[in-house]
């Protein structure tokens, strides 16, 4: 999310003020359901659930039943505290019924790298930091944290269609104004979003950097948001994540 100092008064809302973010804070100088307009989402980031070819699964459904076996005898790498990756990890943990020991790194890269040389059996980390390694057969890929399949790994089941229904945990960065924005500048921005999103060139660039292209209107980017910060304080208090 965007940095904003207390001291300073509010932007302006002329539309060339705007923030792009989406981050976890243990405490923020502002409301961001009331501070800010939402103009439009720019890319989804699905992450992928991987493990070190020692592991004694080849499935979702087998890792889970080994980790019931060992309660916290498994770990998983995650790409830090409070990062979309660590709430996915949360998440799995939660719906699956097992206990993991959480590690946090500093970015998937690090996590990524533990996991392939068996410093943790798991990880939870982005494409890019995974899929060669995965084409390579030297990190077995459990299941993707998105709603549907991977183009660029397509015979990897999603989380919820490998035995966890209703799982759905992907990154995201969108846009966002002051409140004080006026609606057609908004929807102006939003259309000139969508436009530049629906380019073949940015769209084949973006994917190659592992996120996909998620346009759509301002009402659905606000109802998102609004989704998703419900949703997320839910497995935040049960997974008792705190950020110093």
């Amino acid at each position: 999310a965007t940095s904003v100092s207390p001291t300073l008064p509010p932007a302006p809302g002329d539309g060339y003020t705007l923030g792009v973010g989406a981050s976890l804070y243990a405490q923020m100088p502002f409301d961001p359901l009331k501070d800010f307009k939402p103009v439009g989402m720019l890319a989804a980031i699905p992450f992928v659930i991987v493990g070190h070819p020692s592991v004694a699964a080849r499935t979702q459904r087998e890792l889970i039943a080994l980790a019931k076996s060992q309660p916290g005898g498994l770990s998983i790498g995650h790409g830090g505290n409070g990062t979309a990756m660590h709430l996915s990890a949360a998440l799995f943990a939660q719906m699956a019924e097992v206990r993991l020991v959480e590690v946090p790194y500093r970015g998937s890269g690090p996590a990524a790298l533990d996991a392939l040389a068996g410093q943790v059996p798991l990880a939870v980390v982005d494409l890019p930091s995974a899929l060669q390694q995965i084409k390579a057969g030297k990190l077995v890929a459990f299941a993707v944290t998105s709603p549907a399949r991977l183009p660029m790994l397509p015979e990897v089941p999603t989380v919820a269609e490998a035995g966890l229904p209703g799982y759905d945990s992907t990154g995201w960065f969108g846009v966002v104004a002051p409140a004080a924005t006026p609606a057609p500048v908004v929807a102006r921005l939003n259309a000139e979003i969508n436009a530049a999103l629906g380019d073949e060139q940015i769209k084949a660039a973006m994917r190659n950097l592992g996120v996909e292209p998620a346009p759509g209107s301002s009402e659905a980017f606000d109802a998102y948001i609004r989704a998703e910060t419900r949703k997320w304080a839910q497995v935040i208090r049960t997974a008792n994540i705190k950020l110093e």
